[in-house]
């Protein structure tokens, strides 16, 4: 199942999209970047990170994120909007799986596009330091033993706290 929440909001006097999406099932992260950029004619930049589950680890047999959707969402379309404003973008796409996931599956896109390559690069850092270390998910991994909750590092508190 699909949460979208899509807006296009004057900021600034730039016209912006910000297309916030979770979702329950797998995606194609080049099919939702090639969108997003096409959408955007007269970009100077974009940059996209896709977060994947680790594969190299042979102990993680499946990753499960549960989250509470009222609050996901607003989440999310509160961080785009700051990262939209902060950096200056002309728009913001953040795609984010829930649910049980297996190695090799995407969990996140974050996609930024910007007039200039260091407001779309900084823009992605800033989002994905938020959705790591400060958001709104549950989430466990699936080992030989059992499942066991997994909670941010101190290195993801330390990247986070850059942004203060």
């Amino acid at each position: 199942m699909a949460t979208r929440s899509r807006c296009c909001r004057l900021s600034a006097a730039v016209s912006l999209a910000i297309d916030v999406q979770l979702l329950g099932e797998p995606f194609d992260p080049g099919a939702h970047v090639g969108s997003f950029v096409r959408a955007h004619p007269g970009l100077g930049g974009v940059c996209s990170f896709v977060g994947e589950v680790r594969s190299e680890d042979d102990a993680v047999e499946a990753l499960e994120l549960s989250h509470y959707e009222p609050l996901t969402l607003a989440g999310m379309e509160n961080l785009a909007q700051r990262a939209v404003e902060r950096f200056g973008l002309m728009g913001l796409l953040i795609v984010h799986r829930t649910g049980l996931m297996r190695k090799g599956e995407p969990i996140v896109l974050v996609s930024a596009a910007a007039r200039h390559r260091r407001e779309a690069i900084d823009a992605v850092d800033f989002a994905m330091d938020h959705l790591k270390a400060d958001s709104w998910f549950w989430k466990r991994e699936k080992r030989a033993d059992g499942w066991h909750w997994i909670e941010p590092r101190a290195a993801d508190h330390a990247d986070l706290a850059r942004w203060a």
